[in-house]
């Protein structure tokens, strides 16, 4: 198999948990044109919106990284991520989408400050601001729902350990991190010594300690970060609505497909 990612995207490397805790190999292969918005070539075709990841699987090509999940699971059931439970199961979906859609926006939203410098002065400050007050409450709804069961699904790590892990850990990244000590540290902890985590986190790693030099690519139009629509709205309601302007202005954020030009 081959999986079109980026070792940053929490999107990807909540597939690659999955795959990893599968045992399926794969190839992982970060596209020469990923963040150009080009609409030509084999990653443009196999997923229109030009974002990773993309699983093909021989005559199989699918992209939208919860549809990606679905088919791991489905096509290798053993051992299973989800819980049999179908309440369970409902309970790990939505701590997915919470991960996948306000988790992702803060963190997303912290970076194109910290990383892409796309605001300075008292800007950049309201901006990181919000964005550790908003981690902090989604890290306390997820402490709740994890309690003091070792995985988010009781005793088996599954579906919402994978979803929570990628967010949780660039939090820490970024110095957002929960309280040491805490149920959600400790559950950290844990993850970061289970190999199909180990091994996503250490790509992770290895690629954020590139970013400060390749984030100029994303600040000159070489490369064009996405905003869409819960990145999009963290940006706006939390007072960068400046950013997004000055976005388009320069030429170095991009949308989604359809294009319509």
């Amino acid at each position: 198999m081959l999986l079109y990612e980026h070792p940053l995207s929490s999107y990807a490397q909540k597939v690659k948990i999955a795959l990893r805790e599968k045992g399926l190999a794969f190839t992982a292969e970060l596209p020469v044109d990923f963040g150009t918005g080009r609409r030509d070539g084999p990653f443009a075709e196999a997923n229109p919106r030009a974002e990773v990841p993309v699983l093909v699987d021989g005559a199989v090509t699918l992209f939208e990284s919860t549809v990606i999940l679905e088919y791991i699971e489905e096509r290798w059931p053993e051992p299973p991520l989800l819980p049999s439970d179908p309440a369970a199961r409902a309970r790990a979906r939505l701590t997915e989408d919470i991960c996948d859609t306000q988790y992702e926006a803060v963190n997303w939203g912290y970076g194109e400050v910290l990383w892409f410098r796309r605001a300075s002065g008292a800007l950049a400050e309201r901006l990181k601001a919000r964005a550790a007050r908003q981690t902090g409450e989604l890290q306390a709804w997820l402490a709740e729902r994890l309690g003091e069961a070792p995985w988010f699904g009781g005793s088996d790590f599954g579906w919402a350990d994978a979803a929570a892990a990628p967010v949780v850990n660039r939090s820490i990244h970024y110095g957002l991190g929960p309280a040491a000590g805490s149920p959600l540290a400790r559950w950290h902890a844990r993850l970061r010594k289970r190999a199909s985590v180990a091994e996503t986190f250490a790509e992770f790693d290895a690629a954020a300690e590139r970013m400060a030099a390749a984030s100029e690519h994303y600040t000159t139009g070489g490369r064009r970060r996405e905003y869409r629509d819960h990145r999009l709205e963290w940006m706006v309601r939390s007072g960068g609505v400046e950013v997004v302007l000055a976005g388009l202005r320069d030429g170095n954020i991009r949308f989604s497909w359809p294009h319509g030009d």
